[in-house]
């Protein structure tokens, strides 16, 4: 039964995905933030194209131009990366400038690559192989169709469209079938080896937000999140990518002004409190950074910040997207937690059901003791599914 579901192909998993939304590697960071509010996803691709022409000899002497592009996804790009971006130092004194920059600044070049092509016929062990390397996304071409073709769909190599799967997508998909790794599922945690505590960032709750800019890009790259601890090391919270995800540029001058503990407060609830919004703006002008100030710079719009936390019931305890995206719903700063005794598919329920890819681990009295991540239970599914060959 496990060596039949790991010789699934991707294609199955693609059914009823959406075509990919794609940049060229020649936009700038003002283009990718522009698509990024026009979407309902929290990544853009990027995309680098080579076109070119080949001649070819009919009969009768005649020849045709046909044209050839060999089009790649050389990464993705989301509000977080944006915000990081326009936070650092040297940015700060000119937005506007900064929003010119290329594009190819925002994209991630680590090793491992974080995006893979591969074909729909590869096995699902495949994806979990080259994910289990650290690839977050994998580029699957699917088959055009009528609905595919709208204003923000680019289409490449012929005309092809393509989706993307990710750990996400595989986890759901591995739990339709959790009862076949039986009884593995049921152990807890802290006997797989998959409790992570070298990558784990963390701050304490009155550093400066500005410290999580690097510790973010990094959480972004191993799937991960920053956390917010006390002075005894007891977990209080998280600065999360997936919350980040659900602001926008607006932040940044709170990200350079207050503390981690105020930020997280700052963007949740669907808007800051206005005694922050005030200390930020008392704190910018001190730094001497008025133009972060200036409406025209398109960076920061301050009357997007005179919203309150809606007290309506339907709304109560959900994060609106800041900046223009009323309606679109994000995450609350409040944590995911397990213990070292849980169980890995109770864990995979957690991050499955909060649509996040880690869960903190920490003791009774709530000290942070590590992290784990899909990339690190995909090496448990890896093992069982290769035990079967």
């Amino acid at each position: 039964m496990a060596a039949r579901l790991s010789r699934h192909e991707l294609s199955d998993l693609c059914l009823g995905k959406p075509p990919l939304r794609s940049l060229s590697v020649s936009d700038t960071v003002a283009g990718a933030l522009a698509a990024l509010k026009k979407i309902d996803d929290s990544y853009v691709t990027v995309w680098d194209c080579h076109h070119s022409f080949i001649r070819q000899q009919q009969p009768q002497h005649h020849t045709s131009i046909t044209k050839c592009s060999i089009c790649t996804c050389i990464g993705k790009v989301c509000m977080v990366d944006i915000i990081c971006f326009l936070s650092k130092p040297e940015n700060l004194s000119s937005p506007s400038a900064a929003l010119h920059s290329p594009i190819s600044v925002l994209v991630h070049h680590t090793s491992p690559v974080l995006v893979r092509h591969l074909p729909p016929t590869a096995s699902l062990l495949e994806a979990i192989e080259v994910m289990h390397e650290g690839v977050q996304n994998l580029v699957i071409p699917i088959k055009n169709q009528l609905e595919c073709y709208d204003a923000n769909t680019l289409h490449h190599n012929n005309n092809a469209t393509y989706c993307w799967l990710t750990q996400e997508d595989v986890f759901r998909y591995l739990l339709n079938s959790i009862g076949v790794f039986s009884p593995t599922p049921a152990n807890p945690i802290n006997t797989l080896g998959i409790i992570d505590t070298q990558n784990l960032f963390a701050v304490c709750y009155d550093d400066p937000a500005s410290t999580t800019l690097d510790l973010l890009a990094l959480s972004l790259v191993y799937q991960s999140s920053v956390a917010i601890v006390d002075p005894n090391g007891k977990f209080v919270g998280e600065i999360s990518p997936y919350m980040l995800n659900s602001c926008d540029e607006t932040v940044v001058p709170a990200m350079v002004t207050l503390s981690a503990g105020d930020f997280t407060s700052y963007i949740d609830c669907g808007g800051p409190p206005e005694d922050l919004v005030q200390l930020v703006k008392e704190r910018v002008q001190e730094h001497n950074l008025t133009e972060l100030l200036h409406d025209e710079t398109g960076l920061c719009s301050w009357s997007s910040f005179s919203s309150s936390c809606s007290s309506d019931e339907e709304s109560s305890g959900k994060n609106w997207k800041l900046g223009g995206h009323s309606g679109r719903v994000g995450r609350r700063s409040e944590a995911i937690v397990c213990y070292r005794w849980s169980s890995l598919v109770a864990v995979m329920i957690q991050a499955l059901a909060h649509r996040v890819s880690y869960v903190w681990v920490v003791e009774e009295d709530g000290t942070l003791t590590g992290i784990v991540t899909f990339q690190g239970m995909l090496k448990v599914f890896r093992d069982h599914l290769k035990s079967m060959f």
